[in-house]
Parts: C-alpha cells; structure tokens; sequence
C-alpha cells in the first residue's frame, strides 16, 4: 500500500472518530438529588395498552415499586383502571406518598366508574395524600368546564385530601374560575412543548411557577408535569393557544419586574430557535431542574418514571420518551457526573471507522490513476456516508416501534441505504472524470496502410423512413474514402412503397457497393434486420460496421477506425453519437447538451475500464465474434448494448474513440425524446434480468471487475429513478396522512430527508461541475443538460418498472391531441409530470401551513417535497420549450431575427471581427461537415 494512500486511511479513521466525538465531548450539570421530591409513575411495559385493556400484573407492579422505593419521596398515578387501581395498596407500607389520579374521557359512563373508584381507593388507603381528577381534560377537550366542576366538587366531597385537577400554565392564566373548585394548583410546566431551546427551559419554568404563584397567592401550587423528552422531533416555539394566552402574555410579561425582563427577551428570542429532544438534554434538563428545585423549595412530579412505548400511535413520535429509565427499566442517562449525547459512542465510532475504510479501499480498488485530490473526495464522501450510516441505523434503532412504524423504518432505512450507494457511484464517477492523472486508455484515431484494410460490411437499417433523408445517408456512405466496402440497407417492413422505391433506386444508381433489401414480415425489429444483413453479408468481409438511416458519416470514418481491429483482442470500435441540427430551436439545443454528457464524459471514463456501452450506430464490430456469440439479440429491445455486454463476457475488448465521425438528426419533439429514453432504460433492464447472474459473478465469464462494476454501476442511477417515482407516491401518501391526522403521520424524521434532498443536490452539482470544468460548457448548456436529463426522470422511472414487472416489448409513449393547439399538446406530452407537480406542490403547502409552525422537520418535509418536483417541473418545462417555437408568430420571428444580426453587426464593428451571420455560420458547418458543440450551441 502506497504511504499516501495509508496516510489517507488513518486522516479517514480520525476523521470519523472526530465526527463522533466533538458532538458528545462530556459536560457538568448539576448533580442528582439523594432524593428526588416527586416521580410520574405509570407502570405500563412494552406490551401493555390501555386503549387494548391490556395492564401489567401487580407482581410487574410492585418491582417497579421496589426499584422506585427510597428514590422519591412521592408518586403521581393517572387512573385506576385495570391493575393501576391496586398500586395504592402494592406500595403500603413503603417509603413514600401517592398522589392518585382519575383520567377522564369523552364518556361519562366511563367517568362514572373511575370516579367512584378513585373515591374508594383514597378512602381506604391512607398513604394517598392528594388527588387530581382529570389530566389536561380542558385542554384537550375531554370535558366540558361545568362537568370537571361537578367532578371536582363531587371527590373534594367524598375524600380527605386535598383535591385539584392538572392543567397547563396557560390554562389557569385564563380563567380563574377553576381555581376556586381546588385545594391546590396542579400545574403542568413542560417547556418542550413550548418549543423553549434547552438553555432556556428552567428558566421559563421557574417564570411560569411565579406567575401562577402571583395570581394565587393563596393556594399551594404543585408542580404536576415537568420533565423533557429524550426523542422525537425538534419543536419550533408554540404559538398561544388562545387570545386569551396571547394577551396574558403582552401583559404579564413586563419590564416592570427585574425577574420577568430576561424572561421576555428570551420567549421572544427564541422564536429564532427551537426545542430539541435528546437523551443529552433530557438529562441536562432534569438535572438542572432538580437543582432550581431543591432551592426553591419547589413541589413537583418529575414526568416521568418509565418510558411508555404504547403511546407512539397516540401522541405522536414524542409520547413514548419522557422517562428517565427506559421502557426495560434502564437508566437512560446517568444521574451523577459529567453527561454526553452518547455514552456508548466510540463503539458508533468504531463501527464508522471500519465502514470508512473499507468503502474507501473498495472505491480506490484499480485506482492507480486518481490525483491525490480525487482520493481526498471520495475518502471525505466515504467517512462522511459512514458515520450517516450508522447514525441512522442506531437512531431507528432506539426508536419503540409499532408494526406499523416497523414496516415503516424499514423501508426508510431501504432507502439510505440505497441513497448511499447511489451517492458513492455518483462521486466515484465523479472522482474518476474529473481527478486522474494519466489515462490507461488514451485511443486516438489509427491510420494504416490501405493495402492491409480489411473488408467492411457497413449495414444501415431502415423503417419508414423519409427517403430524402435516407438518401443523405447513403450520399455521405458513397463518399467514404475507403479502398473496400460494401453498403447493405434494409427496410423492414415498409407497407408504403413511396417510402422504400426512391431508395432503392439511389442504391442501384450508387452502383454495386450498395445493395438494397425491402423485407416484408421481418421479426426481431432493429435486430433481426441487422441479423438478416449479416446473413446476406459478402463472405470476405471482416468488420460490420451500423449506422442509423439518419447518420451523415465522415469520409474518413473507416480508414481511421477500422486499423484498430489489427489487434485481435479488439472485437468493438465504437464512436460516439452526434448530431448536426442542435442549433434548429431551443429544445434540439437543450437535448444535445444532455447527450453530450454521456459520449464526452461518461463514454470516456467507462473506457478507462473496457466497459464502454455499445450503442447501435457509428459502431463497428468484428465479424467473427458477432457469429461467435450468436449475432444480435432480437429479443432486447437494446439489441446494441446487449451485444456489447455478451463480447465483453467471452474476454474481448472495445475502443471508444471519442472523436464524431457521423452525425444524425435530434427528436423533433418532446414525447419522441422521452421514446427513445423509455427504450434505452427498459433494455437495460431486459439486459440485467438476462445477466444478472454473470454480472455479479455467480455464472463463469470472462467479465472483469472493472466491467461488472461500470455496468451494474452505470444503470443503478436508472434504478434509482424507478425506486423515486415510488418513492414521490409514497410521499404523497404520507403527506396526506400528515395533513389528516397528525397523530398518525408525523414528518419523517430530518434525517431521512435531509438525504433525499443531498442526493439530489449532489447529482445537479456532480453535472454542473463536469460539465462546466471537464467539458468546458457554457452556463446555458449546461443549464440545459440539467433540465433535460431531470425532464427525463419520470419517463426513466416507468420503464424501469416496467421492464422489473414485463418481458415483451414495452408500451411506448405516443403523441397525444395531435389536432389541438401546440401548448395543449406541450401540456399532454408531460401531463403525468405536471399531475405529480403539482400534487407534491399542493402537499407541500399544506404541511407547511399546517404542522410547519410547530415543527422544522415539517418545514424539511415541505422543502424535499418541493426539491422532488423539480423534475417534474423539468419535464413540463422542456415539453413547453419544444412547443414554443410554434406558438411565436412569424412576425416576431422576423423581428428577433433581425433584431439579432443588427446587434451582431454592431458589436462587431466595435470589436474589429469579421461579423458572420448565425444563418451563414450555420450553412457553413453544414457543408464542412464540421460541428464543434461547445461554439456553436453557446
């Protein structure tokens, strides 16, 4: 191992340790009380329900007791339903008092019975010091004002003790009325639920308790609920509840008292901040807390106890973590000492370092070639993915998990991982573009003595083609400068002989090269025409060459190209694709800068590796190997790259010569773009359905690693696409359960969707970068390569779960209201794409408007589900481009144009250039046969 590279191991190691470590560096709080003054205590375990009547037994009762026994001096119940009613007497006798409580529902018969049962159980149990009747009941609308009354009336009545009911802080604030139907003040002071930050929470407690002790000054005021949560979601600050809260706030909250002035500042500064559930704050919290109390002499009952997992499908994700011992009855924190986020964290550490370094090793395997700046990236992508990694699978990890939320984590951590694959093929091919030092394969073009040329069988198939065009074809095919040759078209099944005559007339004016088959009833479509031109090939012809029937081809085409095949490994020499009409609209020009990125980057990092995808023209392929593995596979319907893989798979090699030797014809419109697009992607899942065992090396075959990674690697992104648009339905889904029932459906958490939007970031500057530095693009094109290649996301994703769901030929899209206007046409060409749009769009507004207020991870929801309609936007946008030039009258045409060359003459006068108009410049490729994408498209 090179000393640079094991220098990078170990920055990776430490990095990772670094990343762990800074968060959860240990800090003092103030230490536990020997004895705490009150405990929330509701002795539920995993398994047990309330709402499903199912209730620990009094044995599980009681080693909760005991466990609990000389650490409070106090313990608050909610009700006595099921086996709740015996802790009264389960804890007799022990070290400390019970403050029992009746819950309260939206049913009297119910409230009957949990009243008189909390009346019998006070009476008869001398260490029930208190009782509360109702927890939150007006706040959550259990019962009505005049029934907590009457309730409240009814048990002070019955019972000995003094009676109250709990509520929060705001509620006494606002009516004064239920003070006098109390012996105390039973409040709730939960500042997470306020959305108060941490550094401010008991503060806003302490100044909470003494506006309640202000307003009542006779009454004892305990403390009911105080407590933080240990997980869940960030909480923005809580608007008021009321117009009464909100004018009690503007008016209490005053700088006429010294106390209450830092107090306003911070409840209104921390609008700009928010809550955050940790088990680090939870404990910091709670001991914070418990310090302000032990000197201010303060009654309360620390929320909670135990963890109650049964609450995640009733108060959300936050519900089930308010406990200071976990659901097993563990210590979540310790009580005593310094604390961190973690205290398990180097082992997460560890675990990071060793997905780090091998990801690293495995993304450096072959890679000789990168600079030492391409290493740094991908060790920063693999220390950074790693620790995510772990991160999420230990987040979900210590999640209580429902079946429901279960089937839902898995998908979600599915999905991560499948994110970090795809962002380390992203950034491998990244690396391996941008950063090398050298090229293994640097192939130029290879002359060779005309006397030693083989013979070349170049084979142009034909279906309904424009004879004029065709004929341009052949034109350009009689002009090669080639000592031996021959020209094969065939037209394949053809009905209109309009269409087929003309060119088959100029093959016999050609002369004898050209031969001309029509072929009526021909099956395997590209590919068993090709089949059936290389059956009538002349016996002496070495090397097949293809080309589409719309390809212009240089003159030098076969003399340079064809001497590559004097090696005999060779069985591929491939050229890229390109294209003469860019500059015809906006739309052609945006398509060819999308195209540009495949041949000029993606082409030539593949042939580092031998991997190039062979595509079916400017191609050119030896004769005896295209019979030595069974000619081209009519059953794909990318007979092209499906060849390729097979000579790849008996050990040959491929050249790409990145140099255009032929030019053709771009889609004319917006759904033949996304045809063409929906057959590249749906025969590569035909390919990998067919290979998938040689790919991944579990059949024999000559398929090198280099090989089998750049294909399975080069049609992940693909993949992806048919994982997203499921993905974009399951959002919307979600999104419309967040709206409908909160409860329920809460925003996934941040950091789920913090790697959707990174994905999606990392790609659009992945194509940015190299399109800007490595093919030295102008801003407009590669704007457009942008937009074009996320317009076809969607049409990718439908073939990709076609092709997983069929084997026959796919449905292909076909042009829609061809009779009516061409923006409704525009609009029906994208009409899927516009629908998701504008549903992701709607979705996002309303989760916004409707949770976005309480929580930043609704904000993020709201914001990747805007980032997953970008492509959708994309696509509506470049249909509409397409659509444009029809809708300028000709007038303006006319005017721009003019407009155009006047300012053109004009800048050129003042630079001192000769000045070429764009039509001139445009005549003048053309006829040279010369097209340099990056001056003529800018």
């Amino acid at each position: 191992m090179r000393t640079g590279t094991l220098v990078l191991l170990v920055l990776v190691a430490v990095s990772a340790i670094g990343i762990w470590a800074i968060p959860n560096i240990p800090r003092h709080e103030p230490e536990w009380p020997a004895k705490i003054r009150g405990l929330s205590f509701t002795p539920l375990r995993p398994g047990n329900n309330p709402e499903k009547d199912r209730w620990p037994t009094a044995e599980e009762i009681q080693a909760d007791l005991n466990m609990l026994e000389g650490k409070t001096h106090s313990l608050r119940t909610y009700g006595v339903e099921g086996s709740l009613g015996e802790i009264p007497s389960l804890a007799r006798g022990m070290d400390f008092s019970l403050t029992v409580g009746a819950w309260l529902y939206d049913d009297e018969e119910k409230n009957e019975a949990e009243i008189e049962k909390l009346i019998q159980i006070t009476n008869e149990h001398p260490n029930v010091t208190r009782v509360i009747v109702g927890n939150e009941s007006l706040l959550h609308d259990q019962v009505r004002f005049y029934q907590l009354v009457n309730y409240l009336e009814r048990v002070r009545k019955a019972v000995h003790v003094p009676v109250s009911t709990a509520e929060p802080w705001h509620v006494w604030l606002s009516d004064q009325r239920l003070a006098k139907h109390v012996d105390f003040i039973s409040v709730q002071l939960l500042p997470w639920w306020e959305g108060v930050p941490l550094a401010g929470a008991v503060d806003f407690v302490a100044a909470r308790y003494a506006d309640i002790q202000r307003l009542y000054p006779k009454k004892s005021i305990l403390i009911s609920e105080v407590g933080w949560p240990s997980n869940g979601l960030i909480r923005f600050p809580k608007a008021p509840d009321s117009a009464v809260e909100a004018n009690f706030l503007f008016k209490h909250i005053t700088p006429t008292n010294p106390a209450q002035t830092a107090d306003n500042a911070s409840f209104f500064e921390r609008h700009l901040q928010s809550s955050i559930p940790s088990v680090a704050n939870q404990a910091a919290f709670v001991r914070r807390f418990l310090d302000r109390a032990e000197k201010e002499g303060y009654d309360y009952f620390l929320l909670e106890a135990f963890d109650q997992p049964w609450k995640v499908g009733v108060e959300g994700a936050i519900g089930a973590y308010w406990g200071i011992l976990d659901a097993n009855r563990n210590p979540k924190f310790p009580w005593t000492g310094p604390v961190s986020g973690l205290e398990n964290w180097p082992v997460r550490a560890l675990v990071s370092v060793m997905l780090a370094v091998i990801g690293l090793c495995v993304l450096l395997m072959d890679g000789d070639t990168l600079a030492m700046k391409g290493k740094t990236f991908l060790a920063v992508m693999s220390v950074l993915l790693a620790c995510g990694t772990v991160y999420v699978v230990d987040f979900y990890g210590n999640q209580y998990l429902t079946l429901f939320t279960l089937v839902v984590g898995m998908v979600l951590v599915l999905g991560i991982a499948g994110t970090v694959a795809l962002l380390l093929v992203e950034a491998h091919e990244l690396a391996e573009t941008a950063w090398v030092n050298r090229r293994r394969r640097a192939i130029e073009p290879a002359g060779a003595d005309a006397s030693v040329l083989p013979k070349v069988s170049v084979h142009v198939p034909a279906y309904n083609e424009p004879p004029e065009m065709l004929i341009e074809t052949l034109s350009a095919l009689a002009r090669l400068d080639y000592p031996d040759y021959e020209v094969l078209v065939i037209d394949n099944n053809t009905k209109d002989s309009a269409v087929w005559k003309p060119v088959e007339a100029e093959c016999a004016r050609l002369g004898e090269k050209f031969r001309f088959f029509h072929v009526d009833k021909l099956d395997g479509f590209k590919a068993g025409a090709l089949n059936f031109a290389t059956r009538h090939t002349h016996p002496d012809a070495e090397v097949i060459a293809v080309i589409d029937s719309d390809y212009v081809v240089d003159a030098a085409w076969l003399k340079d190209l064809v001497p590559h095949f004097g090696a005999s490994k060779v069985a591929i020499v491939q050229a890229p694709q390109d294209y003469r009409n860019p500059q015809e609209d906006m739309f052609k020009s945006v398509c060819f800068s999308e195209y540009a990125g495949f041949f000029h980057i993606g082409m030539v990092t593949r042939n580092e590796r031998n991997a190039i995808i062979q595509h079916g023209t400017m191609t050119m392929v030896r004769k005896s190997v295209l019979e030595e593995v069974g000619g081209w596979a009519e059953w794909c319907i990318t007979e092209d790259a499906e060849l390729g893989l097979r000579v790849f798979e008996r050990g040959y090699e491929a050249l790409y010569i990145n140099k255009s030797y032929g030019r053709g014809l771009l889609p004319d419109r917006f759904t033949d773009y996304c045809t063409q697009r929906f057959r590249w992607a749906y025969g590569a899942i035909q390919i990998m359905r067919r290979h998938v065992r040689g790919l991944v090396g579990l059949d024999p075959s000559k398929l090198t690693n280099g090989q089998r990674y750049h294909f399975l690697a080069g049609w992940y992104p693909w993949l992806a696409d048919g994982v997203n648009l499921l993905w974009t339905l399951l959002a919307l889904a979600w999104s419309v359960g967040i709206i409908a029932s909160s409860h329920w459906f809460g925003p996934p958490p941040s950091v789920f969707v913090l790697a959707t939007i990174a994905v999606f970031a990392f790609k659009v500057h992945k194509t940015v970068y190299l399109y800007r530095v490595t093919m030295k693009s102008t801003p407009g094109q590669t704007l457009g390569a942008v937009i074009a290649g996320m317009a076809l996301s969607h049409t990718v994703a439908k073939a990709v779960l076609t092709g997983c769901r069929t084997t026959g030929r796919p449905f292909i899209r076909t042009p829609k209201c061809e009779n009516r206007p061409r923006i409704v046409q525009a609009f029906a060409a994208a009409s899927e794409e516009a629908w998701l749009m504008l549903g992701l769009w709607v979705c996002a507004t309303a989760v916004a408007v409707t949770q976005g207020r309480l929580f930043p991870a609704a904000l993020l929801w709201s914001a990747a589900l805007i980032v997953q309609s970008i492509p959708y936007l994309a696509a509506v946008t470049l249909s509409m481009v397409n659509a444009a030039p029809s809708m300028i009258p000709a007038w303006a045409t006319t005017a721009r144009g003019r407009f155009a060359d006047a300012w053109g003459r004009l800048a050129a006068a003042y630079s001192g250039v000769r000045y070429q108009s764009p039509q001139v410049g445009a005549r003048a490729n053309a006829a040279t046969g010369h097209f340099d994408w990056r001056r003529e498209n800018g």
